[in-house]
């Protein structure tokens, strides 16, 4: 599918002149209550997020229940030190449960519902929810049977790029077209937690779109909306951020999360950001041509008489525009002209003897 494509996902096309699909990611910042969970549904709405996202797995389906070595974080830098990976993703997980009544909320709110699978078993579940789409999350990139047991569904796939390779990509690409994929979108991603905006290379996005022929947007990991209004504006067709009622609530994933009014104002300046983007284009565009009027034009500036030359105190390039441009000063100055010439009036070739 060329990037130029569009692809629907329910009732919005993504791509081509659209503006950019707006991904309000809950992860886990639900914090374990249901009832949270549904607020957070309803602020995303509210803000106009286009779709919101969620997470499908159990602590069992992820890791292992050690509290040992790799399988506990002790990086004082991360935000999850002193967490065993088990005890993270028991926390963070959505309870199965929820699942439908959180997309039946989105759908009633106009959004899109849908989720990222951690293993095929989340898939089947998902299946009998009948989702519209899937999302693959940056770390799980790497996972080809995952990837070909999404694709098979034949429904919208969103896969999240972060650390991966070209010729990572490249699997990613081909095992999804393989498997019967044919709306796929890739996301610019760096997995940094929360992201440097300078290791953001939203360059990225055009090349990886040109180079493997689909759409690309972005998941986005930086504080603010900078980095995604770049995105909007070098092409992404989507924009994935975290996102939470308020940050001061806490929640596993809430210091790098997006609160109500950042994602209402990433939704309307990425939408300015894309209709910025037009075509190469020089001169007056259709609505300027009325401002014509305002640029600096030749005047005469005192009252003259018939045969009287024109000098730099009875000519003047002053505002309206009815008059010859200011490029032709040097020329009319020494001119005489052919008739009583009252102050006000704009300077034509016809005024000169």
């Amino acid at each position: 599918m060329s990037k130029s494509a569009i692809i629907k996902i329910e009732k919005f096309q993504i791509g081509g002149d659209n503006p950019p699909f707006i991904i309000a990611e809950m992860s886990g910042n639900h914090n374990g209550s249901l009832e949270r969970a549904l607020e957070i549904v309803e602020a995303a709405a509210s803000a106009g997020a286009h779709a919101l996202k969620i997470q499908t797995y159990t602590a069992e389906t992820m890791t292992l229940n050690l509290r040992h070595g790799e399988f506990f974080i002790n990086d004082p830098a991360s935000l999850w030190a002193g967490n065993s990976l088990y005890d993270l993703y028991e926390k963070a997980h959505t309870p199965w449960a929820w699942h439908k009544e959180i997309f039946e909320r989105c759908k009633k709110l106009g959004m899109v519902g849908f989720s990222t699978p951690f293993d095929a078993t989340a898939v089947d579940f998902l299946e009998a929810l009948n989702v519209p789409c899937y999302k693959i999350a940056s770390f799980e990139n790497t996972d080809i049977p995952l990837i070909r047991r999404v694709a098979s569904t034949g429904k919208p796939l969103i896969v999240s790029t972060g650390m991966a390779t070209l010729s990572e990509i490249a699997d990613i690409v081909s095992t999804a077209r393989a498997a019967g994929c044919r709306d796929l979108i890739l996301l610019k991603c760096t997995s940094q937690y929360p992201a440097d905006p300078r290791d953001s290379n939203i360059a990225v996005i055009p090349h990886m779109s040109e180079l493997f022929d689909v759409p690309v947007g972005l998941s986005d990991h930086t504080m603010g909306i900078g980095a995604a209004i770049g995105a909007a504006a070098l092409g992404a067709v989507a924009i994935e951020k975290h996102f939470t009622t308020s940050r001061a609530d806490g929640g596993v994933d809430a210091a790098f999360s997006m609160e109500p009014g950042e994602l209402r104002s990433l939704v309307v300046e990425s939408r300015t950001a894309r209709e910025s983007i037009g075509t190469v284009f020089y001169g007056p565009t259709k609505h300027e041509e009325n401002s014509l009027v305002f640029r600096r034009t030749l005047y005469i500036a005192k009252d003259i008489e018939e045969g009287e030359v024109l000098t730099a105190a009875n000519m003047r390039a002053i505002r309206p525009g009815r008059g010859l441009s200011p490029k032709a000063f040097d020329l009319l100055l020494g001119r005489r002209v052919n008739k009583k010439v009252a102050a006000g009036t704009p300077v034509s070739w016809d005024l000169i003897g």
